[in-house]
């Protein structure tokens, strides 16, 4: 497990922003250390545990960009067009042959290696054959078009993916093309996550007349799958102290990071504090972001313990600019930086300085064809529709109060979120 000190998260300054939780995530949590080797098969979406050293050139071996005729660079044609005799035929997959002589061209096509000798290629679509079968050759073409040159791609013995990637389609590739079967990569986060209260059951339960069911755990299983954990469903606890110190202390070994959502705040129902704090350590970040408030952060014997809100979208915007940095900085995955598309903002909005504020919104092509963020009707941090129908978050800075239609504004789609 990642064992942590019961005061790596001290924190006794004002009101945190996002960025300096984010900071101080990234500064103070250790990245597991067990690694694993698995195969490419496997590999998409594992963080990478060391770097990645090309055992080849890519590619291989000198070959052509097109389909068309391979000359020495000495025999190209300085003005008008010029006949070649083709001395050979080389496909994809096949031997170079021999030497090709001066003045001979080389029938060749994509892929193919280049023969001795040859160092340009002409496009099959800017020649013709003449009636002897002959290759006539325009000119104007630079030395050495249409050729791939050996490493051109990537040189041997360079690093090609750095420890802490988090490996995509396009790199798992990548490491194919390099004929390498498997990669070295940290194991999984191990995550224990359950809800809390007496007001939820779970989907299938039967429901008391002031119940709900309970959405949030399935959201945050569902996000913590695509960051590539391993989920330990400790279902639902109801608000009694006692029991839910004692399955936080249970959960902290094997665990690397306990994930609650409810509880967190001060209340008299609201017990996961007092039990937090009577296992571990807890230290409130009292982070000036909405919806959100309030977001926990702790330790207990070892384990990271994030406390999120029991507001659906409070719980969802938490998660995704607290949490997941938490959870990537566990993973060893290199920080990420969320880029944001500036969008015209549809809407007018105020706001109070000094806390950032997430808004709902959806994206509509405005009348002269620009694109626009368009808030949601409703402001409730309890609305999942205001999540399932719209397409991202516009994300106003501590420093803004006023948006008026028209104003460029950040908006950050769900898909660099999940």
């Amino acid at each position: 497990m990642a064992q942590l000190s019961d005061d790596c998260f001290a924190f006794g300054g004002p009101m945190m922003t996002v960025d300096e939780a984010v900071a101080l995530i990234a500064s103070r949590l250790t990245p597991v250390a067990d690694t694993e080797t698995v195969a490419l098969s496997e590999a998409d979406g594992r963080v990478l545990a060391e770097d990645l050293i090309a055992p080849l050139p890519l590619p291989p071996f000198t070959n052509s960009a097109v389909d068309g005729y391979a000359v020495h660079g000495t025999d190209l044609p300085a003005e008008g067009e010029k006949v070649f005799p083709i001395a050979a035929r080389v496909q994809a997959g096949m031997s170079p042959g021999a030497l090709i002589e001066p003045g001979h061209a080389v029938r060749i096509f994509t892929g193919a290696p280049m023969p001795e000798g040859a160092d340009t290629v002409f496009m099959q679509e800017d020649v013709r054959l003449d009636e002897a079968g002959d290759v006539i050759l325009p000119a104007g073409l630079k030395h050495g078009a249409n050729v791939r040159p050996v490493g051109e791609d990537i040189a041997a013995g360079s690093v090609v993916l750095r420890a802490g990637q988090i490996l995509r389609p396009q790199d798992v590739a990548l490491v194919a093309a390099l004929g390498l079967t498997e990669v070295s990569v940290r194991r999984r986060v191990r995550v224990a996550v359950f809800s809390t209260g007496n007001e939820i059951v779970s989907p299938g339960a039967t429901r008391g007349p002031a119940q709900l069911f309970d959405s949030n755990r399935f959201m945050l299983r569902a996000m913590l799958a695509r960051l590539g954990c391993a989920v330990t469903d400790l279902g639902i606890l109801r608000d009694e102290g006692e029991a839910i110190a004692r399955v936080l202390a249970e959960a902290a070994t094997g665990h690397d990071l306990i994930l609650t959502s409810g509880g967190v705040s001060t209340g008299e129902a609201d017990h996961v504090k007092a039990s937090v704090e009577s296992v571990g350590s807890l230290v409130f970040w009292r982070v000036a972001v909405k919806p959100g408030r309030p977001v926990a952060m702790g330790v207990i014997r070892g384990a990271a313990f994030i406390g999120l809100p029991g507001n659906p979208v409070a719980s969802f915007v938490t998660f995704a600019h607290i949490a997941r940095p938490a959870i990537r900085a566990l993973a060893g995955a290199t920080p990420e930086t969320l880029l944001a598309m500036p969008l015209r903002a549809a809407f007018s909005y105020r706001k109070k300085p000094g806390r950032r504020e997430y808004v709902r919104a959806s994206l509509r092509k405005g009348a002269d064809g620009t694109y626009e963020a368009e808030k949601f009707p409703r402001e409730g941090a309890g609305l999942l529709s205001s999540l399932v129908d719209t397409d991202g978050l516009v994300e106003l800075g501590e420093e803004v109060t006023d948006i008026k239609p028209g104003d460029v504004v950040r908006f950050l789609p769900y898909s660099s979120l999940l």
